[in-house]
């Protein structure tokens, strides 16, 4: 059943049951699974897509550098966590420091997607999701880097793919097959509404295949329809109650049949009062990581890597609302107990004003494809042809030291 048709299905069902199902923003979470052959192997990879705009400046501090306090007089932290002798990290992920000292998490600084200038949040993750090599080929490139992924690797069964309360993340979409899926959405049927469409659909096994998709995942279609003047949920990634949610679905398909999973996480436009703004975003996604670790157990974690990624960094220095602007460059956190962690990797290019892009941002030395890429390798043994044509079309893999044990 296409796309198109399931979303008919969950509306159709929907206006018979009067259900109260979904808000637009909702965070949608995308799985992949393997045959029973396991050609992904037991590795499994998480990426979180930071969208709008982390500033990796304040995630992780260059406090080594000279430039750096100067352009951050209030952004500067003197409580951030020592890292390396010149890093340190937001107090805000002090939780993950565990891992950091385990040697299960590290950082890519000064990183970029080839997207330059316009700095525009929609254009600047599309190219993320897409992996193209710049925003010229998005108009051609229709699917995304994980589905290509998917596409690349034979006897791959990704699941049957829908999407409830959104449109799908451009990261999986493609003609490889998905899952989608989104917390805090119900479709509800009285007993009623579902003999009845148990009646007029017994024939049709595309039904009986989106009905079981449902309950598999949990959405209950015995509940009692719920009014339409139910308040609606909160935007995921509000609470940490959404992250709680949404990370036990994520863990609980990657402890089944699912090697790949895609989930995004707002909040990250700190234009004004960003000490505040980024500590409840960078806690969320400490809280993501750490229910990763401990929900997977010490056995899959160990065979996992979490990658996230933001579609550009933010300026070099604070602006007068004690915030930071659209800039270019910034920073990637990489986790899991697969990870050769505890360094902070990449070239750093200074803060002094001739060293910054447009003399405003920090400066790209890296492009994020390539370490995604390193870890795909890693992981999954794909071969650096298949990586630089296909997968992440235009890019060059270069040398990386081993991200992966």
């Amino acid at each position: 059943m296409t796309m198109i048709q399931r979303r008919h299905f969950l509306r159709g069902a929907g206006a018979l049951a009067c259900s109260a199902a979904a808000h637009p923003f909702l965070t949608t979470v995308t799985l992949a699974a393997s045959d029973g052959g396991r050609p992904l192997g037991d590795h499994r990879l998480v990426v979180i897509l930071l969208r709008g705009a982390m500033d990796g400046l304040d995630v992780v501090q260059p406090q080594g550098d000279r430039g750096f306090a100067a352009l951050r007089p209030t952004l500067n932290r003197p409580d951030a966590l020592p890292l390396d002798g010149f890093f340190a990290l937001n107090p805000a992920l002090g939780g993950l420091m565990p891992l950091w000292q385990a040697g299960q998490l590290g950082f890519v600084h000064a990183t970029s997607t080839p997207y330059r200038d316009k700095r525009s949040h929609f254009d600047g993750q599309d190219q993320l999701e897409a992996g193209t090599g710049n925003d010229l080929a998005l108009a051609s490139v229709r699917d995304g880097w994980l589905n290509r992924l998917l596409q690349a690797v034979p006897g791959v069964r990704a699941e049957t793919a829908y999407a409830v309360g959104r449109e799908e993340m451009r990261i999986l979409s493609g003609p490889a097959q998905v899952r989608d899926w989104a917390p805090d959405t119900r479709l509800d049927l009285s007993p009623q509404a579902r003999r009845l469409l148990e009646q007029v659909y017994h024939d049709d096994p595309a039904f009986l295949a989106v009905a079981n998709e449902a309950m598999e995942l949990g959405i209950d279609l015995d509940a009692e329809p719920a009014g339409m003047q139910a308040p609606m949920p909160e935007l995921a990634g509000a609470r940490l109650a959404d992250v709680e949610e949404l990370v036990g679905f994520v863990t609980a398909r990657l402890r089944a049949e699912t090697r790949i999973a895609a989930f995004s996480l707002n909040g990250w436009d700190t234009h004004k009062a960003q000490k505040t703004g980024i500590g409840r975003s960078l806690s969320r996604l400490e809280r993501a990581i750490l229910r990763l670790s401990q929900r997977l157990g010490p056995e899959i974690w160990g065979k996992t890597v979490v990658l996230a990624m933001t579609e550009f960094g933010r300026t070099a220095a604070e602006n007068g609302s004690g915030g930071t602007d659209h800039g270019t460059a910034g920073a990637m956190l990489l986790a899991g107990g697969a990870v050769r962690g505890g360094k902070i990797w990449g070239d750093w290019p200074g803060l002094d004003e001739a060293d910054l892009y447009d003399r405003r941002d920090l400066l790209p030395t890296s492009d994020v494809r390539v370490w995604a890429a390193h870890v795909i390798a890693g992981l999954y043994g794909i071969d650096r042809a298949t990586l630089e044509s296909a997968i992440f079309p235009g890019m060059q893999m270069g040398q990386v030291p081993g991200l992966i044990l």
